[in-house]
């Protein structure tokens, strides 16, 4: 006999402690939760997700084990999975009273009926839909573009020639407030992954918070001296690209 002879549960259950190898082991090797691959040993087949996903697992379990992983996933298939020669049910015609069977078919006068009154529907609706657009489709007017000049100079204040600018990158994740000289929030409260960027921005000034020190703040290109701290911090920058810590009582929140 041999060791897939006992069951594929047995067989992987079995083999593992041969090997003196423990559940969190396996997890960590075949990113199969532990949960998942005491089932397999248990052949609990319900808590498994089932058909191609199950014998996924077990192909994975088995052949970190050193065992036939293929030979292991289809003996689960051939064990667990329907009969071949199972089909769907036949469908028998109905029986007449008689004892003649016949199939019940819808009557054709009544089928033509329907369909010619579906045509008749039809065309009166296209023939409404036509009228109204007639009727109430409106003249095609000429309108002139209008020119952005005003629109493109509204949206992007902060890119002007004139004032400072400011340039974040994470170096970790951190909490980040970043208001411009109005006081309107750039970076509204919001926590940056590591590696992620921000800006330039452009105002007369600007007021940031940071949750630590592990950010790089970069004022008009130049890189700020911010300590590597785990504590919140914040500074004020000024016209000319000056930087002054700021008291916690004076720190932007955002909020």
């Amino acid at each position: 006999m041999t060791a897939m002879d006992n069951g594929i549960g047995a067989t992987l259950r079995e083999t593992r402690s041969r090997r003196k190898v423990s559940l969190d082991e396996v997890e960590a090797a075949t990113k199969i939760r532990a949960r998942y691959l005491q089932a397999l040993e248990n052949e609990e087949w319900d808590v498994l997700p089932g058909g191609a996903y199950t014998r996924g697992f077990i192909r994975t379990y088995a052949s970190y084990l050193g065992l036939d992983g293929e030979r292991l996933a289809e003996e689960y298939r051939r064990t667990t999975g329907p009969p071949l020669g199972e089909r769907a049910p036949r469908v028998e015609p109905a029986a007449t009273p008689g004892g003649v069977r016949r199939f019940r078919r819808t009557p054709t006068r009544a089928l033509a009926v329907a369909l010619v009154a579906a045509l008749i529907g039809a065309a009166i609706a296209i023939g409404v839909v036509a009228g109204r657009d007639e009727t109430t489709a409106p003249k095609p007017t000429s309108a002139k573009k209008q020119p952005r000049k005003e629109t493109e100079a509204a949206t992007t204040p902060l890119r002007s020639a004139s004032g400072v600018s400011a340039q974040l990158a994470a170096l970790a994740e951190v909490w980040v407030c970043l208001e411009d000289a109005n006081g309107t929030p750039l970076i509204d409260g919001q926590i940056l992954e590591a590696g992620a960027e921000e800006g330039p921005f452009r105002s007369s000034g600007f007021s940031v918070s940071f949750g630590n020190g592990e950010v790089t703040l970069r004022i008009n290109g130049s890189a700020a001296d911010i300590p590597s701290t785990s504590s919140p911090i914040g500074y004020k920058i000024g016209p000319e690209g000056t930087l002054t810590q700021l008291d916690e009582a004076e720190r932007p929140t955002c909020a």
